[in-house]
């Protein structure tokens, strides 16, 4: 049959900010599963597309899910065929409560389905034979109470007529009690003769009114008996009773008596359930001789909430009468309240603004009343807040912005509980996970980093290990080490230092010498890689620590390559303590590695000299003796304080002579000349004191040519040396007596490098007695006659006197 349904909606109220209102569908029962009610998205005035973006979807409160929507196309279509008299039992209004939820935003409706009936049950009676006796005493018009049959069917599809077989004896009649039920008679028209006929078979059919029509028959057996004219008969033809659902079994429910006035066997009344349901026939059991209605089974108010039972009471002379029992049960708080979470974000950003929603459940209870009164809440001290939408819906929102890094989860235990006495409750709890953000920069363990190295390290040395921390985890909190690029005595950090990404250890990319940097610092960056990254900086600080590397460098006196010092005069007139030189030495280390000591490592006579331990000095420890050499070698050692110690040695000439006299016997002697840094001035004094020096020198050869003879003192001066002559002047580095040697190194240069015009080298601050008086040549002559004897003359030619000078 083509399905037929009809429409009405009605638009109530909002609550709450979601829109809310009612809409009613009427459709018959047993109609094909994926029939189409109506279609939602029309009656709500919705777009088809919106259903699935907005999550449109249908919630029941009964277990079976019977209505379901096409999000395709908005259809409401029958999930599950419904069958009236399974649903609603004998209501004349069937409806099915539903629930439409529209999220984002959210808007809720009231979906009524009205189960409309069709003729799908024919009528039954509750037994397919009756029998019954009859006294043929009884008088026409006698009426003999038959067994009625029953419909699941309502309205004009339950039973509408009943028609009795064709006979003689009896005609059909009716009975309507007080609640409107009809029910089959027998009408006696004419008399019994039990000895003409002892038994009567009728058929009596049921009819209801529905298209097409059905029907049912139950066959009537009459006996016909002698006089029992009496009926049982019941105080009242219905009985009203109420139950509690939670009534133990055994529990007296009713209990019904029947009279009849007749006696002896005929007044034996007999009572039994002349109809009841078959769920109603688990429930409840009679005691067939005293009329008590016992409860034996479950009861159970959400399934069904009243019985009606129809009770026969039979005396024993056959005849029966009927009463009816309606038992309404009584709702008990036997359920607790339902959470249904209908959607759930069980993962949000650890930044999620307040009052986002992370859940919409939907709270009920079975029971009726208060007992199905739920008060729902959620713990206060968590940063969520319960939020009512309607009398059964809520919403769980944020209250306040979170941090991941303080809690990382949260258990929300949602608590429903009735008004019911006792009170039920039930717990559902909700995990939700906050999902890390980027909100955390990378922390220094420090902010300053020192780092010593010692110099001379090798190059790859892991110079520090720096680290930082970030609260965030996963790419958020995975740190990238690097060096900002900064430039150092012009060089860039990069060529110095590196460093490991991934560990934070930075390595020394060379050796590092102490004496040419001594520390330097840069900023490494710790960067996480979230989006957008964080970062921050730290100052690294690398000081170089000095190494015993350097020997000592003997900078007083000055010396040959091979450590040689030049001539020192002694005047042999030099007493205890007398200072005779004073050897300077630097080190290029420092702190300990540069502490200097000098000893004495050769000498000719340990009883002569001693030398400071700590300043270099070179003294006398006694007095000349004429057993002396004239000529004494000393080896001067400095050593550093390092580890292991490093040194330099000098050696030392010294002459013990008063004057000129002594450079003869310094003539076998090879003698190392210096080629001092000229300045111009120094070459113009050299210039004029050669000039007036070979004056000098004419004067005196000319003088003493005339003399007759006299002692050679230049007798052994040969062209292969280079006379040099000492004089005393105080030392630039000693405290003013140190006599150093005054020298004129007379010499013609052997290498291009150095400069080809011979010239003298004079010291400063020469003693006036020991100069020759450029000033004056008479003087300057007389010194010479001195200094050197009229023998020489003769054995040096000028010559050979222009090339020494």
């Amino acid at each position: 049959m083509a399905m037929t349904w009809q429409v009405r909606f009605f638009i109530l109220s909002l609550l709450y900010g979601a829109g809310y209102g009612q809409i009613q569908y009427s459709v018959q029962e047993d109609q094909k599963e994926g029939s189409v009610i109506g279609n939602i998205a029309n009656d709500l005035n919705l777009n088809v597309q919106e259903l699935s973006i907005r999550k449109f979807h249908i919630i029941s409160r009964t277990k079976q899910q019977y209505i379901d929507v096409n999000l395709e196309n908005g259809d409401l279509f029958i999930k599950e065929k419904i069958d009236r008299e399974t649903f609603c039992g004998t209501e004349k209004m069937c409806l099915l409560n539903l629930k439409a939820v529209i999220e984002n935003p959210l808007q809720i409706f009231t979906i009524k389905v009205e189960i409309e009936d069709i003729n799908d049950n024919a009528p039954s009676f509750s037994k397919k034979y009756f029998e019954a006796e009859i006294s043929e005493s009884a008088l026409p018009n006698a009426r003999f109470a038959l067994g009625y049959a029953q419909d699941s069917d309502i309205g004009t599809n339950s039973v509408q007529s009943y028609s009795l077989s064709e006979n003689e004896y009896f005609i059909l009649g009716e009975k309507t009690n007080s609640d409107g039920h009809v029910y089959p008679e027998l009408v006696l028209e004419k008399p019994l003769d039990r000895e003409k006929q002892s038994s009567i078979e009728l058929s009596l059919t049921a009819s209801d009114g529905g298209s097409p029509r059905k029907t049912a028959t139950a066959l009537i057996k009459i006996v016909v008996l002698d006089a029992n004219d009496n009926y049982p008969a019941f105080s009242q033809d219905t009985y009203q009773v109420t139950l509690s659902e939670n009534a133990p079994d055994g529990f007296l429910v009713i209990q019904l008596q029947a009279t009849d006035d007749d006696d002896g066997s005929n007044a034996q009344i007999t009572y039994s359930f002349s109809h009841i349901s078959e769920k109603g026939d688990q429930i409840f059991q009679i005691n067939t001789e005293n009329g008590e209605i016992k409860k034996i089974g479950a009861l159970d108010y959400e399934v069904t909430k009243n019985y009606k039972i129809t009770v026969e009471a039979k005396d024993g002379g056959g005849l029966f009468s009927y009463c009816e029992v309606s038992v309404q049960i009584i709702d008990a708080n036997d359920n607790t309240p339902e959470i249904q979470i209908n959607s759930f974000l069980s993962v949000i950003p650890e930044d999620s603004p307040p009052e986002t929603v992370i859940a919409l459940i939907n709270i009920h209870d079975l029971d009726s009343g208060e007992n199905g009164e739920v008060v729902c809440q959620i713990s206060d001290t968590l940063p969520f807040q319960l939020i009512s939408l309607t009398e059964s819906y809520y919403k769980i929102v944020t209250l306040s912005r979170m941090d991941r890094e303080i809690i990382p989860e949260y258990n929300i235990s949602i608590i429903a509980k009735d008004k019911g006495t006792p009170s039920l409750s039930s717990t559902k709890i909700m995990q939700v996970i906050l999902t890390d953000v980027n909100d955390n920069i990378p922390v220094f363990e420090k902010a300053n980093y020192v780092a010593y190295v010692p110099e001379n390290n090798s190059p790859g040395m892991a110079v520090l290990r720096v680290n930082a921390l970030d609260l965030d985890i996963n790419e958020n909190g995975q740190i990238v080490y690097s060096i900002i690029n900064t430039d150092i005595q012009d060089i860039s950090i990069s060529s110095h230092v590196s460093i490991n990404s991934g560990t934070g250890v930075i390595y020394a990319l060379h050796g590092f010498d102490y004496e040419q940097m001594r520390e330097f610092q840069f900023q490494v960056m710790a960067k996480d890689s979230g989006i957008p990254s964080l970062s921050s900086n730290a100052t690294i600080r690398v000081c170089i620590t000095d190494k015993n590397d350097n020997s000592p460098k003997i900078l007083y006196p000055s010396s040959d390559t091979e450590g040689t010092a030049v001539y020192e005069l002694i005047p042999h007139s030099s007493e205890k303590g007398y200072l005779v030189t004073k050897v300077i030495a630097v080190d290029a280390d420092s702190g300990h590695n540069s502490w200097l000591s000098y000893h004495l490592i050769q000498v000719q006579d340990p009883s002569i000299f001693t030398i400071g331990q700590y300043t270099g000095e070179i003294r006398l420890t006694r007095d000349f003796q004429e057993t002396d050499s004239s000529r004494q070698k000393i080896v001067v050692m400095v050593k550093d304080n390092g580890e292991p110690s490093l040194s330099a040695t000098v050696t030392l000439n010294l002459l013990i002579a008063e004057n000129f006299q002594v450079i003869p016997e310094i003539s076998n002697t090879p003698i190392k000349l210096d080629t001092p840094d000229v300045t111009f001035y120094l070459v113009i004094a050299i210039a004029i004191i050669s000039f007036l020096f070979i004056l000098a020198v004419i004067g005196t050869v000319i003088s003493k040519c005339r003399s007759s003879s006299s002692p050679g003192t230049f007798g052994t001066l040969t062209r292969n040396i280079y006379p040099q002559y000492a004089f005393q002047y105080p030392s630039q580095v000693s405290d003013g007596t140190l006599p150093l040697p005054f020298s004129y190194d007379v010499c013609v240069a052997l290498d291009s490098t150095q400069n080809e015009f011979p010239f003298l080298k004079p010291s400063q601050n020469v003693p006036t007695d020991n100069l020759i008086d450029t000033g004056d040549s008479s003087t300057g002559n007389d010194s010479l006659k001195e200094a050197l004897p009229d023998s020489s003359l003769s054995q040096v030619s000028y010559s050979e006197w222009l090339i020494h000078f």
